[in-house]
């Protein structure tokens, strides 16, 4: 099964969803997407759930020798999550790459401050948080994002993604308490693989999908 468009895939990740809203298993939810690409699969999974919609914004980490290539995950002012291995196979070290991480923390809150301006981070304290993203192959992002939510006390903590790394997957299912993943394919090195329409989305995309959903009714 290959997805549409990101609406496609949130619209079946939401009829999954439902499901266990259904059942009991959702309740007082809250819906973050990892954005940008992650902001219009959510936007269906949380207008389904009748559930808020925000973004928990995340960077990666690369080198200029490959910059295509994720070595670590930010979240907010966590120290970076780094991908030892990767680290080790490329010589680096975590000193040698403080410049690059200032740089990626500068643009994380500048997409921060351009996404939701002053308003904070919804409190994530005793509710049902559901983390959406477009696709997940390292998991290096989803990692950082559900440890730094997991330490701000969610009742239950939900990974939902239209398709994933079935190995990557595994290594992942112990950062949330449930897991929901509609293709989990045995070798997956690019998301898009899976979209016949992935165009990227862009920074006013985000906003304005936000705007929708906190405009007053």
């Amino acid at each position: 099964m290959s997805f549409r468009d990101r609406t496609h895939a949130g619209r079946e990740l939401a009829l999954r969803l439902v499901e266990r809203a259904g059942s009991g298993h959702l309740t007082d939810v809250l819906v973050l997407a990892l954005p940008p690409g992650g902001v219009p699969v959510a936007a269906e999974v949380a207008g389904a759930l009748h559930a808020p919609l925000d973004v928990l914004v995340a960077g990666e980490i690369s080198t200029p020798v490959r910059p295509e290539t994720a070595i670590g995950a930010l979240v907010a002012d966590d120290p970076p999550l780094y991908d030892r291995r990767s680290l080790a196979m490329m010589h680096l070290s975590e000193d040698r790459l403080g410049d690059v991480v200032v740089g990626e923390r500068n643009e994380l809150h500048r997409r921060e401050y351009r996404y939701r301006g002053r308003r904070p981070l919804p409190s994530v304290n005793g509710r049902t948080v559901v983390l959406v993203d477009d696709g997940l192959t390292t998991g290096l992002t989803a990692t950082a994002a559900l440890r730094f939510l997991r330490r701000h006390g969610p009742t239950r903590l939900v990974l939902a993604i239209p398709v994933g790394n079935a190995r990557t997957l595994f290594s992942v299912r112990d950062e949330c308490d449930a897991l929901v993943c509609l293709q989990q394919p045995p070798s997956l090195h690019a998301v898009g693989e899976y979209y016949e329409d992935f165009t990227p989305v862009s920074d006013t995309q985000v906003a304005d999908t936000l705007h929708a959903f906190h405009a007053p009714a």
